[in-house]
C-alpha cells in the first residue's frame, strides 16, 4: 500500500484524519509500505505523525517514507508559514525516513519513478506509479487541480511558476498519449483524471 503526501494533520476527537480516512477504507497504518512526500508544505506532510503526550510518533511506522533533502534543507532555511517547523525538527528522529538527495529522476522500486521537478517549491518531486496496465501520475502542487490544464499560466503562488506551466504542458502531452490517470491533490470537483 502506497500513500501519497499526508494531508494537513488535522485531528477529529484527537484521531489525525489521514488515519481515520484509511480505516474507513479498511487499511490499517501498519500496512502502508511506502509513503511519497512531494515537498513539505504542511499541506502535504503534517499528517506524517501526530503527538501523542509531549512526543510526536509516526503515523506510519511500517512504511518507508521517501523525502528529497534538499527540499528538507530549502524548508528549514525559510521563515513562512508554508511549513510547520516543529513537525519538520521532529522528522529527523524518524529511523524509517529514506533521504534522496542525489539524483533529479530515477526509480524508487521497480514500478515507482520519481522526477524533481521544482516549480512550486525547488525542490518538488513527482512519481508515475506504473503496472502492466496503467500508468498513474502525482503531479503535487505543480498540477494540483484538473483545471490547471485549461488555463496554461504561471501562478504567484509557485517559486517558479513558468516552470510549472511548462510541466503542466508536457505532462498533458505525454497523458494522452500514455493513457495515465492522473491524481489531484488540491482536486474541488475532480480527484482522478483518465486520459
Amino acid at each position: 500500500n502506497i500513500l501519497i503526501d499526508c494531508g494537513f494533520g488535522t485531528e477529529i476527537d484527537c484521531e489525525p484524519i489521514i488515519l481515520r480516512k484509511l480505516r474507513e477504507h479498511n487499511i490499517n497504518p501498519n500496512q502502508i509500505t511506502k509513503v511519497l512526500i512531494s515537498h513539505l508544505h504542511k499541506d502535504h506532510i503534517n499528517g506524517i505523525g501526530n503527538w501523542v503526550g509531549d512526543q510526536f510518533v509516526c503515523n506510519f511506522p511500517e512504511a518507508k517514507i521517501y523525502i528529497q533533502q534538499r527540499e528538507y534543507d530549502y524548508a528549514v532555511a525559510q521563515t513562512n508559514n508554508s511549513y510547520n517547523y516543529d513537525r519538520l525538527e521532529k522528522l529527523k528522529s524518524f529511523k524509517n525516513i529514506i533521504w534522496m538527495n542525489e539524483e533529479n529522476s530515477g526509480f524508487i522500486s521497480e514500478n515507482i519513478q520519481f522526477e524533481v521537478t521544482g516549480g512550486h517549491v525547488p525542490f518538488q518531486q513527482v512519481f508515475w506509479i506504473k503496472n502492466d496496465k496503467d500508468i498513474v501520475f502525482y503531479g503535487a502542487d505543480n498540477l494540483p487541480q484538473l483545471n490547471y490544464f485549461r488555463y496554461h499560466a504561471a501562478f504567484k503562488n509557485d517559486v517558479d511558476g513558468v516552470k510549472a506551466m511548462e510541466d503542466r504542458v508536457r505532462w498533458e502531452e505525454k497523458a494522452k498519449e500514455e493513457h495515465w490517470k492522473i491524481l489531484f491533490y488540491h482536486g474541488k470537483r475532480t480527484d482522478i483524471k483518465q486520459f
